[in-house]
């Protein structure tokens, strides 16, 4: 990896991610640009900048992440971004935490499960469509561009029979969107400012229960 290449991590390394995983990044990417020539995984746009606009983007919620936790579940995996990125930095913090990846595309699914073996990550990847599961267990649910909050809880509290925390990345509406969801849920939250995004916010739910009318 060439030196240019590892100062776009920089701003990774106050959250504790260790430069031995920048390598896998770099193959991820590759991976990456190489299959978006194929197929739709990130906006063409986006692979100039593709550190910053998608892996440091993904990776800064790591310090949400108790390492207490056994399953992180990404419920609309896509290309990977965030489950694929945080899988690569539990490889070497914890790698007993598992990462289930739901991704309704058939070619999206085999992307993911090229990016698993290749990568060598600990990671299970569902071609299913999440909101047609039921009962299902995990400590962690993430979504990142996914859909709006009210539909990731409602997701969580349909479909999930446990679950401790969401992560979800927010806009610069953040606030009335988290006080908007107060009137039909009631929950505990965290936020901190995105590290590649000065309009967007990191959002730590805890604690999710439906008011009752």
């Amino acid at each position: 990896m060439i030196d240019s290449n590892i100062l776009e991590y920089k701003n990774l390394e106050p959250l504790n991610v260790s430069r031995e995983t920048f390598t896998q990044f770099e193959a991820y990417c590759d991976l990456l640009k190489k299959e978006n020539n194929k197929i739709n995984l990130i906006g063409k746009s986006t692979e100039i900048d593709i550190r910053k606009r998608h892996i440091v983007d993904c990776a800064q919620t790591i310090d949400f992440i108790d390492e207490n936790y056994d399953i992180c579940t990404d419920v609309g995996s896509g290309s990977g971004l965030p489950g694929i990125v945080l899988a690569i930095i539990m490889k070497i913090k914890k790698p007993n935490m598992k990462f289930h990846l739901y991704e309704k595309s058939f070619r999206k699914c085999e992307f993911l499960s090229a990016v698993k073996n290749k990568l060598d990550l600990n990671a299970e990847v569902f071609q299913k469509d999440v909101f047609k599961e039921k009962n299902i267990e995990t400590d962690l649910i993430i979504a990142r561009a996914f859909k709006p909050l009210p539909t990731v809880l409602s997701l969580a509290g349909k479909n999930f029979k446990t679950f401790k925390s969401i992560i979800i990345f927010l806009g610069k509406n953040s606030k009335d969107i988290l006080e908007e969801a107060l009137a039909d849920w009631s929950f505990d939250y965290i936020e901190k400012k995105s590290l590649t995004s000065d309009k967007s916010k990191i959002v730590k739910i805890c604690n999710l229960k439906k008011n009752e009318n």
